[in-house]
């Protein structure tokens, strides 16, 4: 299983309204939002080991770009783990912490959008 995730998404919504509900998400899973553009499109965030009263194994680097697609928008999600001084994590992680974490964010992602 690679250490680095990638999801893309298809949401028939305006970008700003996706880049809300994301930032959203971020404050349920209890995040740090580390640089956030909405006129471009883009949040980068770091999750926790600890979400919805879960421990994971890794803290994860998420970064989330939202794209006019026609007449929808395309949500790129990329994430990786970090190690405990949150450097991205090359060796050595737990199987299916990014994955989840990833799943996790979508799901509330997509909650706050009311999907």
């Amino acid at each position: 299983m690679p250490l680095e995730q990638h999801q893309e998404r298809r949401y028939p919504l305006e970008p700003i309204r996706i880049h809300d509900a994301a930032l959203k998400a971020t404050e349920v899973l209890e995040g740090k939002i580390v640089a956030s553009a909405p006129l471009q499109g883009r949040l980068e965030i770091k999750l926790p080991k600890v979400m919805l009263g879960k421990t994971l194994g890794e803290r994860t680097q998420l970064t989330c770009q939202i794209q006019v697609d026609g007449e929808a928008c395309r949500v790129t999600v990329d994430a990786y783990p970090l190690d405990a001084l949150e450097r991205k994590l090359l060796f050595g992680a737990r199987k299916g912490v990014t994955e989840t974490a990833v799943a996790w964010f979508l799901e509330q992602l997509e909650r706050n959008l009311g999907l």
